[in-house]
């Protein structure tokens, strides 16, 4: 049944298919469909634009028009579905790895195992350190809270310099943590705090380990943090790392 309502609007010739919007949409109404987000069905639209601010190209609105009604039991219904088959998936074929509803390759959604710390790859003229790295996507704004690597783990928030700061990121950090990294000077704090709270309800989280560097704009991260994990109800040893300019640990 259709009724007049509020429901968001996409604009194709501005979307450039990039899915950030995939993950903000809790609902999952949003897909990338041959290379433009697109509603995949009215139902699944509750119309409050969570959606919004993670469009880039501004090509996301909220307009009022007739539309099918919301349908939450519909959603969770949907949800279930999705979940369901992406678990089976999973655990049918090791060469197919779960992705996001997103067109873009930086939110496909990959586990994968990580090596030893002491395994070195051959690079002509030169033996250095393989990667530790066990997943992706690593932004914060693109890992979603249903995410599989993120249930039972041992996280590794980031500020992105202090990536490049610390030397021995790979060999002294990563090891088997689940690593999120982004800019709380450029991104949203507010929206970080969101979806930390999200991932930290959804999820069983072993620790939570905090790198920032010694600067002003960094300070904000770990508040974030302990914020959502307050939020979420959950006490999970809770560690913080600082680094210098010169990539040192001062604390």
């Amino acid at each position: 049944m259709k009724i007049l309502r509020k429901i968001i609007e996409i604009d194709e010739e501005l979307c450039d298919g990039c899915g950030q919007c995939v993950p903000a949409c809790d609902e999952g109404a949003i897909q990338i469909i041959n290379g433009k987000a697109k509603v995949v069905a009215e139902k699944y639209c509750d119309g409050l634009g969570a959606c919004l601010g993670d469009c880039p190209q501004g090509a996301i609105s909220i307009i009022e028009r007739e539309a099918e009604d919301f349908d939450p039991e519909a959603v969770e219904e949907y949800l279930k579905n999705r979940d369901n088959t992406n678990q089976t998936t999973e655990k049918s074929s090791t060469d197919a790895p779960e992705t996001l509803a997103c067109g873009c390759p930086s939110t496909q959604m990959q586990s994968f195992s990580s090596c030893s710390c002491n395994d070195t790859q051959e690079i002509p003229g030169s033996r250095v350190p393989t990667s530790a790295l066990g997943h992706w996507p690593v932004q914060i704004r693109l890992i979603p809270a249903h995410a599989p690597f993120l249930n039972n783990a041992d996280i590794l928030i980031l500020a992105d310099c202090a990536a490049v700061a610390y030397a021995a990121l790979h060999q002294e950090l990563l090891g088997d943590r689940v690593v999120m990294m982004g800019c709380p000077k450029f991104d949203d704090l507010p929206d970080y705090e969101e979806r930390f709270t999200e991932m930290f309800t959804k999820n069983e989280i072993k620790s939570v380990t905090v790198v920032t560097m010694e600067v002003p704009c960094c300070s904000g991260l770990p508040v974030a943090v302990k914020n959502a994990l307050q939020k979420a109800g959950k006490i999970s040893p809770l560690k913080e790392m600082v680094i210098n300019l010169k990539g040192e640990v001062l604390k």
